[in-house]
Order: structure tokens, then C-alpha cells, then sequence
């Protein structure tokens, strides 16, 4: 009889202390020196003495994963940007109460510990952090041999943040007359892709094979990283000349795009956001053509180019556009608040549990 052991088992401790080796020095260049206790303990520290300067301080937190865009990134062995699209879900919902992040943890689950894998998945969440201003403080890598294939994997992550709290963003702040500025999805993001396997798989059409259409190898265009708001959004709302113009945020994940909005509206309040101001990048038109329907039919599951919504005073709405650009983010104007009597048949009125305003989308794409 032979002897057990956590390595019959299938559980490989040295190829998890490699794979921490391996990402140590991206995690470290996340870290400033609020971080203390180094890398690599049970818990990570962080030093919020900063915050007695604040007058009322509240703190925000956010968990979230990146759902079954992972299996694209295994189906074709690319694992270095699904980092940043953790990073996005999580962190860019921070933000949406107008709170700055702070630190984050994410956790890791494989059937196998490949640590080169674990590795530039690790480098994925420790650029975007970096480029959020986000401390990466810690975090966990599970092996799970005989639930996970050798090959499979999943990924989430929590983070906390802080504001004022005279300064938190909400429906509360919104006023009739508002316009709502759309801000430019970088493609799908991480939400849909249950969808979007569905209809290639009913099309025959492979990860690694090359469209015309969409412009490269499948995979890769489907794995291109979510957009970061964090930076360009905290940029603004610390700006002088803007101060109070953003009234509420909403970050456009699961749920679609009318829904989310729906979210940081007040009751009562309604929104027509105009199809005609934008134009669906061409990854949303060709698998809407490849799964024989429109692109008004998706709207409930994917973005279809806006990643966020930024509610602002009307007079400000222009500097708020210019401002984005200057980030390197396009926004648009793409509606306006109104509590006006209307007929609301056909609108999406709150969602998650929120009873807030309502939306609906009205007119046609532009081409």
C-alpha cells in the first residue's frame, strides 16, 4: 500500500511557492508606503493614519470575479490581461460613490498550480492596480485538483476604497436637467461571454481561428481587457473647476446598459439614452449577425460600447467630455434627466433590488 501524501493528491506546494516567487516583484511595485509587513504574509497591512484628515471618512468596498471570460483566455493559453479585467469589475465599482481605492486582494482557484500562468495572471491584476492607484496587499491561490481540470481556473477579487461622505455619489444628487455622458467601452469587457460562447460554439467558429471581420485571431480580440475608469474618473472629480459637476456614476456591467443607468437615477426621474450618439464597436455587430438577431436585442447583456455613465450638471457637461479625452477616455453626450410626465411603458425601472428611476434606449445605431 502506498503512502499518502498532499502530493498524490494532486496538490503541489512547490509549484505554489514558485508561482509566489514569480509574482512578488509585480505585486511589490504596487505597493507605497502605506503598505507595510511586506508581501507575503497571512494578512495584509495598511496604514490609513491619513485618514484623521479626512472630516467624516467612509469606506467602500466592492467583490466581484471576470465570469467565464477565463475559459477564452485557457482555450487559447493567454492569461496576461484577464487580470486587469478583475481589476476593472472590482475597482471601477469603487469609484462609482465617488471613492478613491485603496487596497485590494484577489484570489485565484486551478486545478493545477502552473506558476508561470498564475504568475502573468498575478502581472495582469498588479498593472491594472497600478494604473487604478490600487494597493495589491494580498491574496490567495487554491488548488482544487479532481473539482478543477488541470487546465481551469477562476479569479476573484475584493477591494476597499474611502471618501468623504458629503461627497459620495448617488441618485440623490440628481436633478432634472442632468445630461448623462457616456463613456467608450473598450469592447465586451467581462460580462456576456456565456452569450458570446454560445453563439460561436453554435457557429462552428474556434477561439483560434483568424475573422476578418473582427480583425484578428478570435480569442484575442474577444480577450481584449476591460477599460480602466478609476484614474480618469478621480481625475476629474478632484478637479477645482468641476467640483460637484458629477452627480452619479454607473458602471454598465451585467445587466445591460439601461438597467445600470436605471440604478443611479431617483425615483421618479427618466432617461431616453439616443442609440444615433454612438456606434457599436464591431465585435458587438459581428456576433449579433453571427447569432441571427439585432443589436437592440443584447442590450440586457452587453455593453455595446458604453462602459460607464456619468450623470453631470448640464452646464458642466462639455468640460466633463474634454476632460475624459484629455484621460484618453471618448464620452458623449447620450441623454437628459427629466421628471416631466411621461409615459413609461417600454422604460427599465430600477434593477438589483433598487427602486429607481427609469430608461430606455430610443432610435437607431449610428453606422
Amino acid at each position: 500500500m502506498s503512502n499518502a501524501s498532499y502530493a498524490t493528491a494532486g496538490v503541489d506546494t512547490a509549484a505554489g511557492d514558485l508561482a509566489v516567487s514569480l509574482m512578488k516583484a509585480a505585486v511589490s511595485q504596487t505597493h507605497g508606503p502605506e503598505v507595510l509587513g511586506g508581501f507575503g504574509g497571512f494578512a495584509g497591512l495598511y496604514d490609513v493614519s491619513f485618514l484623521t484628515s479626512y472630516r467624516r471618512p467612509l469606506l467602500a468596498t466592492s467583490t466581484d470575479g471576470v465570469g467565464t471570460k477565463v475559459a477564452i483566455a485557457q482555450a487559447i493559453d493567454k492569461h496576461d490581461t484577464i487580470g486587469q479585467d478583475l481589476v476593472g469589475m472590482v475597482v471601477d465599482d469603487i469609484v462609482v460613490v465617488g471613492a478613491r481605492p485603496l487596497f485590494m486582494t484577489d484570489y485565484i482557484a486551478c486545478g493545477k498550480v502552473v506558476p508561470e500562468r498564475i504568475a502573468d495572471i498575478v502581472a495582469g491584476i498588479a498593472r491594472a492596480c497600478s494604473e487604478t492607484g490600487t494597493a495589491l496587499v494580498g491574496g490567495e491561490t487554491a488548488e482544487h485538483p479532481g473539482l478543477l481540470g488541470p487546465d481551469d481556473y477562476d479569479v476573484a477579487g475584493a477591494a476597499t476604497g474611502v471618501v468623504e461622505a458629503d461627497q459620495v455619489l448617488g441618485a440623490e444628487r440628481v436633478v432634472p436637467g442632468d445630461v448623462v455622458v457616456a463613456l467608450a467601452s473598450s469592447g465586451l469587457h467581462s460580462n456576456g461571454y456565456s452569450l458570446v460562447r454560445h453563439i460561436l460554439a453554435q457557429r462552428g467558429i474556434g477561439y483560434t481561428d483568424t475573422s476578418a471581420e473582427l480583425g484578428g485571431v478570435v480569442g484575442e480580440v474577444l480577450l481584449t481587457p476591460t477599460r480602466l475608469y478609476t484614474g480618469p474618473l478621480l481625475s476629474v472629480l478632484a478637479d477645482p473647476e468641476l467640483a460637484g459637476a458629477v452627480h452619479s456614476l454607473s458602471h454598465v456591467t451585467g445587466g445591460g446598459i439601461a438597467a445600470n443607468l436605471a440604478r443611479v437615477l431617483p425615483l421618479g426621474a427618466w432617461v431616453e439614452v439616443d442609440r444615433s450618439t454612438w456606434s457599436p464597436s464591431p465585435v458587438f455587430r459581428v456576433l449579433s449577425d453571427l447569432a441571427g438577431s439585432s443589436l437592440e436585442s443584447s442590450e440586457g447583456t452587453w455593453n455595446l460600447g458604453i462602459g460607464m455613465f456619468a450623470v453631470v450638471a448640464a452646464g458642466s457637461a462639455s468640460s466633463v467630455i474634454a476632460r475624459l479625452a484629455a484621460e484618453g477616455i471618448p464620452a458623449w453626450v447620450a441623454g437628459r434627466v427629466s421628471t416631466a410626465a411621461h409615459d413609461l411603458s417600454g422604460f427599465e425601472q430600477g434593477a438589483k433590488g433598487v427602486n429607481g428611476g427609469a430608461v430606455r434606449l430610443v432610435g437607431g445605431y449610428a453606422n
